[in-house]
């Protein structure tokens, strides 16, 4: 079981020559349309809502289609705040991936902070998780097809 400090790790490898590292959040305050068009513009299904440094909660595109879309709402009027996700379920760099994986499954959600002492130091969705487990079974296949040839 590995921990998640490595999926980050492996995604903020070297990207084209330049680190990618950048952790795509909102403010509570920002329009629910403004988080959507950053949304779009990264290709997430999520974004932290950060507020002083603070996670303060969550905005996922579940959020959005069951808080505004039907309820009619207006998502150039409302704002971030009124339809976040509170409580947020974070892990550590420490936890693993079959943990997380489990939290996933139990709580119903696909995204997760990576928290330590209180700084975000990134997200992973199950998507992530999944190709961590596709990988590892390529793997694993890969050496069976070794041992087996030889």
């Amino acid at each position: 079981m590995k921990p998640v400090s490595e999926l980050l790790r492996r995604r903020d490898e070297v990207a084209e020559g330049a680190p990618i590292t950048t952790l795509w959040h909102v403010r509570p305050d920002d329009t629910v349309f403004a988080a959507l068009e950053t949304l779009a513009r990264h290709e997430v299904g999520a974004l932290v809502v950060m507020d002083g440094g603070q996670l303060v909660g969550i905005l996922s595109e579940r959020d959005y289609t069951r808080k505004v879309a039907l309820q009619g709402r207006n998502s150039r009027e409302t704002r971030v705040a009124e339809i976040m996700t509170r409580g947020v379920v974070t892990v550590s760099p420490r936890t693993g991936t079959h943990e997380c994986m489990a939290m996933m499954r139990d709580r119903k959600i696909r995204h997760l902070p990576v928290v330590e002492d209180g700084t975000v130091l990134g997200m992973i969705s199950i998507r992530d998780l999944m190709d961590d487990i596709i990988a590892e079974h390529e793997a694993t296949i890969a050496q069976l097809e070794t041992y087996i040839s030889s």
